[in-house]
């Protein structure tokens, strides 16, 4: 008998009139008559003695067996090992005798002999629990596993809640440990509401790593978790890098596994608590565009439009920056029809971050008479007073990929749907956009965007057509002299004359301060030739100026005189800005843009074939490829199952790394380790993870070995009994055992 059991287990035997350990020395009588009733029962029921393997079977004439040796009550010191691990009692040829014990002596009530230790030690560890005393408790669970195997799930659960609530990280590792442990025994007995809080402790305490391994245990038992104990755990879990990466796969793995489950529509409503929360969508699909992570943002908005969820306001702006960072311009301007339909003016403030998002794209596809026209659709754009209430009632539409496509997905978003829970920053992401009053302009920093693409791409033409349209919507938000002015200070002085050329032959009014400020600028740089012929322009102008008040003879330096007090300098930070977009200006950017576009669009119609056409063409005309274009063709092969096509792929992406072309990516890699894992690639496996752990970029761990055990989990173990086996059979056995090793598979 243990210690717990003689020191615990006493006070009762003594209460019920004598313990099993004193029957034998007080009542040796008893014995012959157990026996002989034990061998009358083996002869009338002809059953078994001793252990299943045995199978003896008792005659008539056999002798009666001894009694077991020593106390009764040290039967339970005897068990076997497999009852000691599985905590399920064995057949040790004492059945019979244990219950003509009960059946025929005083002490019948305390005689199952493991009642009391088992017992005892559930006591123990639910007295230590009430004390608060943690250590103890792990202590008797720990004994009690030993000589029983797992407790009961009632045991379990309160021990893992009690730990969740313990403030030191140490004690919640050591409910992690726990959880651990029994998942690998039976995660059967783990309980649901249990796990999800100390999910929230873990998340909570940042411990990212175990938060989301017990969430994937949640989801491996094909249960739901408590929606909004999991946003919340998503929330704490995306303050750092690594849980962002974490979060973005287990809400990606929650909708993925309840969809395989789903085989008709009207079993989608086991997914009604999680498509009801646009929220947790929201907070994961910002932290992919804080860290780029392109392929898990489409996903995410592809399922999305799978599982059925309406989103809200702060999706539209969020799924804008996903398409903008993407490149999908056609998709902004697709969802533009929807936004432009609503007047109301809480939405206002979402709509700025929209058309920043798209004017940015404008931009980067150096579509400068598009940028100009949405630069006037915002001033033209109506301000809101009243809210409407078929504006309330309608549904906007975000498209991702072609509507004509299979492909193809859809949101619908209701734009008077929001949680002022989730807050976005006030200013736009780009600064393109601002909210002023009630009406969206555009600032400083878009007009230098659209000076310095009209001057670099010799469009002045859009640059003049653009102040032309102000002026005649009497639209004044700024003054186009000022930008003639700035153009002169930037050196830009053909592009400032062709400016004054276009609003003099759309009879624009323009001050003469204009043109004596060029006049200077054409001096000072030895233009002759432009001087003479301006002066000469001036010339022909000054009679029908009314801003010129002389009666001396027309000079340059008389009209240079006069209008001196008048000359406004251009502001500072209209040349600031300018300066600042020639820093930044790539003259390639939108052709690279083009081509990436081409590329993705093929990809998601699984026309690979014309997707590497494009990519050979871009690789021609010396345009070096991106991070998106290597995403777009992984994800083609990757949706077709060509794995042996991208470890051709991997080869070129290496090489770029190592050039210093392509920034390292952890969403790509991240790609390829699971598309080489699906393919049975150990070798190529291995190579990413040694180039990701070089440059300490996470690795996820849990993530690659399900995927292993799913579809590898006896790969090669037939091998082994081999003596034959070829150098590549050796490499690859070699290359899943590396692999196993790593992942700590057993």
């Amino acid at each position: 008998m243990g210690r717990d059991e003689s020191e615990s287990g006493g006070g009762r035997e003594s209460r019920e009139g004598g313990g099993p350990g004193d029957w034998a020395h007080t009542q040796p009588a008893a014995y012959p008559l157990i026996a002989r009733l034990w061998v009358a029962e083996t002869q009338s029921d002809g059953c078994t003695f001793g252990s299943a393997h045995t199978q003896k079977k008792l005659s008539p004439s056999s002798p009666a067996p001894p009694p077991p040796s020593g106390h009764g009550v040290r039967l339970s010191a005897h068990r076997s090992n497999e009852e000691l691990v599985s905590g399920v009692p064995q057949d040790t040829g004492y059945g019979t005798w244990r219950r003509y014990i009960s059946a025929s002596t005083s002490t019948s009530k305390v005689l199952p002999w493991e009642a009391p230790s088992r017992e005892t030690m559930l006591r123990k560890i639910d007295s230590a629990m009430k004390d608060g005393s943690v250590e103890d408790a792990l202590q008797s669970l720990s004994d009690y596993k030993k000589l029983h195997g797992l407790p009961e799930p009632r045991v379990l659960n309160s021990m893992i809640v009690s730990l969740s609530y313990m403030r030191s990280r140490r004690w919640l590792q050591r409910a992690f440990d726990m959880v651990l442990s029994v998942y690998r025994i039976n995660s059967n007995v783990l309980n649901c509401g249990s796990l999800m809080r100390l999910v929230l402790a873990l998340a909570r305490d940042q411990m990212p790593v175990p938060a989301s391994t017990v969430l994937r245990i949640i989801l491996e038992s094909e249960k739901l978790p408590d929606v909004d104990m999991l946003s919340m755990s998503l929330l704490h879990m995306l303050r750092s890098q690594v849980g962002s990466y974490l979060a973005i796969d287990v809400l990606i793995e929650t909708c993925e596994s309840f969809l395989s489950q789903v085989t008709d529509r009207r079993e989608m409503k086991i997914l009604d608590p999680i498509k009801n929360n646009a929220t947790l969508f929201n907070m994961v699909l910002e932290s992919c565009v804080k860290f780029k992570c392109i392929i898990k943002a489409q996903r995410i908005m592809e399922l999305m439009s799978l599982v059925g969820v309406l989103a809200d306001a702060n999706t539209v702006v969020i799924a804008s920056r996903v398409f903008e960072m993407v490149g999908q311009r056609d998709e902004l301007i697709h969802m533009k029809r929807s936004i432009d339909s609503f007047t109301y003016p809480s939405f206002l403030q979402y709509c700025q971050h929209f058309y920043d998002s798209l004017l940015s794209l404008h931009f980067k596809y150096n579509d400068l008479d598009a940028a100009a026209k949405l630069l006037i659709d915002l001033h033209q754009r109506r301000k809101p007073s009243v809210s409407f209430r078929n504006d309330f009632q309608k549904q906007g539409v975000i498209q991702i990929g072609s509507g004509n496509l299979k492909t193809g997905y859809r949101i619908m978003f209701d734009p008077g749907k929001v949680d002022r829970g989730f807050v976005l920053g006030t200013e736009s992401q780009f600064g393109l956009v601002i909210l002023t009053h009630g009406r969206l302009l555009h600032t400083e920093k878009a007009l230098a965007k659209l000076i310095t693409g009209c001057v670099k791409s010799r469009n002045m033409h859009t640059l003049s057509n653009f102040f032309i349209m102000l002026h005649k919507e009497d639209i004044e938000v700024f003054s186009p002299p000022d930008v003639i002015n700035a153009c002169i200070q930037m050196g830009w002085l053909h592009a400032a004359h062709d400016i004054l050329d276009d609003l003099e032959s759309a009879g624009f009014p323009v001050r003469i301060t204009s043109y004596i400020s060029l006049l200077r600028a054409y001096e000072k740089e030895n233009k002759s030739e432009e001087f003479n012929g301006l002066l000469q322009q001036i010339q022909k102008m000054a009679s029908s100026m009314d801003d010129i008040y002389t009666s001396s003879p027309f000079t340059i330096k008389n009209i240079a005189k006069i209008v001196k007090d008048e000359m406004l300098l251009s502001s500072l930070s209209l040349c600031a800005a300018l300066a600042d977009e020639i820093k930044h200006y790539n003259p390639g950017e939108h052709l690279t843009l083009e081509f990436n576009n081409s590329v993705l669009f093929f990809c998601k119609a699984k026309m690979m074939e014309d997707a590497l056409g494009t990519y050979k063409r871009m690789r021609e005309q010396t345009i070096r490829p991106t991070s998106h274009t290597l995403c777009h063709i992984l994800c083609g092969y990757s949706s077709m199952g060509m794995y042996r096509e991208i470890t051709m792929l991997w080869g070129e992406i290496k090489r770029r790394f190592e050039y210093g072309e392509l920034d390292l990516d952890r969403d790509l890699l991240d790609c390829l380790v699971l598309d080489f894992i699906k393919g049975g690639y150990f070798s190529r496996v291995m190579e990413v993870i040694s180039y990701m752990s070089k440059h300490k970029i996470y690795c996820d761990k849990w993530k690659y070995r399900r995927v292993f055990l799913k579809l590898h989990k006896n790969l090669y173990r037939n091998l082994n009994s081999l003596h034959d086996k070829t150098e590549a059979q050796i490499k690859r056995i070699e290359d899943v055992r590396a692999f196993r090793s790593w992942a700590g598979i057993k």
